[in-house]
Parts: C-alpha cells; sequence; structure tokens
C-alpha cells in the first residue's frame, strides 16, 4: 500500500474508533487475525472484530484519538496511538502501537500493544513520529 492509502485507512479507524462505530472498523479488516493481547488466541473473522470493538466501546462516552506518523514497509505498516477516553471508570489515557499487515487495502493482520493510565495525560515531547 502506499502512504496515501495508508494514511486514510488509519483516518478511518481513528474515525470509527471516535463514534463508537464498530461495524465501520470491522470492515477495515479480512477475515484473518486480530491480536488484542499477544498472550492470548488471536481474534479471527470481522464479526469477532466487531463484537470486541463493541464490548471495548460500550463503556467510552468521549473518545480524542491522535495517531502518529505510519512507519511503512511495502503492506507492513506500524503506528502509534494516543487515545483520551472518557466513560464509566472517569477519564484515561490510552496510549498504544499497532503493527498491521495489509492485502487489498484491507489489513490481513494487527497486533497492538498498549498502556493506560489515569486521567488525561499529554504525549511526550517527539511522540508519533
Amino acid at each position: 500500500m502506499n502512504r496515501a492509502d495508508v494514511e486514510a485507512w488509519i483516518e478511518s479507524l481513528r474515525l470509527s474508533w471516535e463514534s463508537g462505530d464498530a461495524v465501520r472498523i470491522g470492515a477495515l479488516f479480512t477475515d484473518d487475525e486480530y491480536l488484542t493481547n499477544p498472550f492470548a488466541a488471536a481474534l479471527v473473522g470481522r464479526d469477532s472484530i466487531v463484537a470486541y470493538w463493541s464490548e471495548e466501546m460500550s463503556t467510552q462516552d468521549r473518545v480524542e484519538v491522535r495517531m502518529g506518523r505510519p512507519l511503512i514497509d511495502g503492506d507492513r505498516v506500524a503506528v502509534e496511538w494516543w487515545a483520551v477516553i472518557t466513560g464509566n471508570d472517569g477519564q484515561l489515557t490510552d496510549a498504544g502501537a499497532l503493527v498491521l499487515d495489509f492485502s487489498g487495502g484491507r489489513c490481513r493482520r494487527l497486533a497492538e500493544y498498549w498502556m493506560l493510565e489515569e486521567g488525561n495525560v499529554e504525549p511526550g515531547e517527539g511522540w508519533g513520529r
């Protein structure tokens, strides 16, 4: 995928997360692998991805997401995210990174790594580059 296609995909993910649209997120993926935890089995299939996001977003009243500049190597991409989530548990900052493999404009494998911190925390200098 070229840079414009990758950036459009990432922007679609960001907007879908902010708007709480799990179905739109599911449409960004093939029926292959979505790894939310490196110590657990991957989700397989769009229905599983939609169910996962629906559950995750059910406690998120408001989300503001920033995405870093992606690193692109052919169809493999890495990108950081920074999200401030307001929900049932108050306000949390969720910072993480995605490792993505693309096929035909959709993500066929995702691995994500993230950390949570209470409150609204701003990213440090150099974040997202």
